[in-house]
This record gives structure tokens, C-alpha cells and sequence, in this order.
């Protein structure tokens, strides 16, 4: 066993686009083989501590440790460090039986929810919360969803536990079926522009074109949050009429161990339950292309 590891039995990882956008090449390669997977839910078999005893429950996100010694690490900004360890990026994953990860980037998961539910929200549910900090949302805000995938369906609960109105904005029919079950206050076409001022935006594809259509819905002062690890050439905009006015764009890059403990605390108190397609291990090809495809029901999730 390595020092400050733990081993786990993965009992079920999720299925993020960002795994699609390791295994196609939209990030550049960090390793010649790699085994992805980065929303890992297992049982610690080895290695245990007494904050991780054996046959703990644990979840593992996207960030896999730090260096814990740089300008941002310092200055609580973890998730900008310049070191740092990517599960199923620059460290093998979950998509496998077994998983060995930093003992510190682990965290216990609530005991009232499965294994198969839990997963999504170890990085969907985590990045999705994380840019709702990063947009500066405010109880009451109107806050716009730009694409409606398994993030956005995470994050509207929390903005309607705020109070918030959620316009959503997405190309997919099933996605604009979903957004509206789930209570959404207005929802539109991939073209639509909600039919009020926006305080907050969240974009959730990787288009750069959806960027600058959540700042046409801006009001002066608001703020788009790009939840994006990649992102198509953002096209040209008008200063004078989309930017000016010290609107914002915002990225929102990686997560810290904070926003993930906060998260895990509300989605439990607000028993937070993504809906989700099982597969097996040996269909994990199936399970990216589902995700590319966007023909899964909510989060997909290998089981292994």
C-alpha cells in the first residue's frame, strides 16, 4: 500500500462527460494507459484509518490531491493548485474493481443513499453546486440553466430550496421535459431567451456560443458561470452591449474538499436522488457513448 492511500472495492463509478472528453482527446493525454472514472463510490478494503475504518462507505471525486505547498493550495484555493492529482486523468479511476486514492480526498458518503445514486453526485452534483458559488447566486436570484444534463438536474433543487427561479434553456426535447417535471419556472429552445432579465447563468455545454447567449440574458452587474473543463471557440461578441456594464464571465475550474462536504451535507437534507441508467463493467463503452448521445436516463453509472 502506498502511504496516505486507501484501497477500495468500487461498487459503482459515474459516467462524466468529462471521462468522453479524456477517452476522444478533447484533453490532452497525461498518461499512455489510464483507466477513467472519477465519481467513484466503494467500500475501503485496505489501508483503513480511523476516520476510514474498514468497510467504510466512501465516495472520490475529480480532484485526487494536491500538493498542499503552492501560492493557491496556501491561500484556500485548492482547486487552482498548481500540482494536482486528477482522478481518472492523471491517476487511474474507477472504471475498474478495485481503486486506490489519497485517504484525505475521500469522503464518507450519508448512509440513506445507494451506492448506484450516490455516484453522479460525487462530481455532477459537486461541480454543479460549486458553480452556483462561482455565479454568486442569492436566494431569491433569477438564475438561468444553459443546458440541462445531470449537473442542472442537481443543481435546480438546491436553487429551489433558495427560492430561486430557474429558466432553463436547452436544445434536447427530453431534457426540456425533464427541466419542466422538475419544476423548472420557464424553459426553452437551444435559440430561446428567457422572458425576464437574468441575475445568475450557469452554462453546462462545452460551446462557447451558449456562453454568449447566457450573457445576452444578463442584467447589468450578473454573472455567467462557464461549468466547462473544455469549451469550442467562444465566438465574437459586442462589448458595448453584452459585456459593458460590468457583467461577468466567470470559469468555473475543479471543486475543493469543502465544497464537496457542503454539497454531500444538502443533497442528503434535501434528499437529492438522480435518476440513473445502469451498466456493467464490460459495456463502459456503451455507458460513453450514451453519455455522448445523451440517450441516458439522467447519470450514467457503471456497476461493476
Amino acid at each position: 500500500m502506498t502511504a496516505g492511500h486507501v484501497l477500495l472495492r468500487v461498487v459503482a463509478c459515474g459516467v462524466c462527460r468529462t471521462d468522453l472528453h479524456i477517452v476522444e482527446g478533447d484533453l490532452p493525454p497525461v498518461a499512455r494507459e489510464l483507466i477513467p472514472g472519477h465519481q467513484i463510490v466503494g467500500e475501503v478494503v485496505e489501508g483503513a484509518t480511523a476516520e476510514l475504518p474498514l468497510g467504510s462507505r466512501v465516495g472520490v471525486s475529480w480532484v485526487g490531491g494536491v500538493d498542499g505547498d503552492c501560492w493557491y493550495c496556501r491561500h484556500g484555493m485548492e482547486n487552482l493548485c498548481d500540482k494536482p492529482t486528477f482522478t481518472g486523468y492523471t491517476v487511474n479511476g474507477g472504471y475498474a474493481e478495485y481503486a486506490l486514492v489519497r485517504a484525505d480526498f475521500t469522503f464518507p458518503l450519508p448512509a440513506g443513499l445507494d451506492d448506484v445514486h450516490a455516484a453522479p453526485l460525487l462530481c455532477a452534483g459537486i461541480i454543479g453546486f460549486r458553480s452556483l458559488r462561482v455565479a454568486g447566486v442569492e436566494p431569491g436570484d433569477r438564475v438561468g440553466l444553459v443546458g440541462f444534463g445531470s449537473s442542472a438536474s442537481l443543481a435546480i433543487s438546491i436553487l429551489q430550496s433558495w427560492k430561486c427561479e430557474v429558466y432553463v434553456v436547452t436544445r434536447g426535447a427530453s431534457h426540456r421535459e425533464r427541466a419542466r417535471s422538475l419544476g423548472a419556472t420557464w424553459v426553452g429552445k437551444e435559440d430561446d431567451r428567457p422572458p425576464v432579465e437574468l441575475d445568475r447563468a450557469i452554462t453546462f455545454a462545452p460551446s462557447g456560443k451558449v456562453v454568449v447567449s447566457a450573457l445576452a440574458s444578463l442584467r447589468k452587474g450578473g454573472v455567467v458561470a462557464i461549468n466547462a473543463i473544455h469549451l469550442d471557440q467562444m465566438p465574437a461578441f459586442d462589448y458595448d452591449k453584452l459585456l459593458w456594464g460590468e457583467r461577468q464571465i466567470r470559469s468555473v475550474a475543479n471543486m475543493t474538499r469543502q465544497d464537496a462536504r457542503d454539497f454531500l451535507r444538502i443533497a442528503h437534507d434535501l434528499k437529492i436522488r438522480p435518476e440513473v441508467t445502469a451498466f456493467s463493467l464490460e459495456d463502459a463503452n456503451k455507458a460513453l457513448l450514451a453519455v455522448k448521445e445523451e440517450t441516458a436516463d439522467g447519470s450514467a453509472v457503471i456497476v461493476p
